[in-house]
């Protein structure tokens, strides 16, 4: 059985998945959600390199936003990877940081929200200021979904955000399915069209005035793109 391991990104949780949890339990899968750290590129993609390694037989990788570039990072030889989906999800090139990939094309709006707490480490976390959260992460959820989620988004250091690919990128390996929205405020969709075209993408569904979240906004669009991935390793295999 085939393993979907749910790696979530910066400014939300593994609660952002919730709205897919559900109906893939009841098509019978087997998932995994990765909290993810949100320090660095390479120290986070170590932990999930470790959780991937731990389970037996196949494993798809969903990442969203920086989850994206985390397990883009993950060691080839870590686990049997079948398949890559990213959801509004960072898919660097070797020496590019998610800051890089942004800018691919123009239209990111997320440097004029963050706010930051310098840490007694030397990094910097970085936040989205709650009055600018909804407009600027999650523009097709309601206002008070959009206050819930500013309130218990999760940090991420700025040098996370700035930290270039080390390594091969995983997408050079595995197959990929992107999912994005055309309102993306956070990755616009220039850039993820970009993304995929150059890692050779099974599938690229941009999804009509979605915001940054669509893995929240249009659950079952991300169900179907995630199935699609599981269904192209298993007529592989037939």
């Amino acid at each position: 059985m085939t393993t979907l391991v749910l790696v979530h990104g910066a400014y939300a949780g593994s609660s952002s998945w919730d709205g897919v949890v559900g109906p893939l339990l009841a098509r019978g899968h087997s998932i995994v959600s990765f909290a993810n750290p949100l320090r660095g590129v390479q120290s986070d993609a170590a932990l999930l390199s470790d959780l991937v390694r731990s389970i037996e037989g196949p494993v798809v990788l969903v990442g969203h936003s920086y989850g994206g570039a985390v397990m883009t990072a993950v060691e080839t030889r870590a686990g049997h990877v079948t398949a890559l989906v990213y959801v509004a999800g960072f898919a660097l090139e070797t020496g590019e940081s998610a800051a890089d990939a942004s800018a691919l094309a123009p239209g990111s709006t997320l440097g004029d929200t963050l706010t930051t707490v310098p840490l007694s480490d030397g990094t910097t976390d970085t936040w989205i200021a709650h009055e600018k959260y909804h407009h600027q992460f999650c523009a097709d959820l309601s206002d008070e979904q959009a206050a819930l989620m500013a309130v218990n988004q999760r940090p991420v250091t700025a040098e996370a955000l700035n930290e270039p690919l080390a390594g091969e990128p995983l997408w050079r390996s595995a197959p990929s399915w992107f999912l994005f929205g055309e309102l993306d405020r956070n990755i616009p969709a220039g850039a993820h069209h970009r993304m995929a075209a150059r890692a050779d993408a099974r599938r690229t569904v941009e999804v009509p005035g979605a915001s940054h979240v669509v893995g929240i906004s249009h659950p079952a669009e991300t169900v179907e793109i995630i199935q699609a991935a599981v269904d192209a390793h298993a007529l592989a295999d037939a």
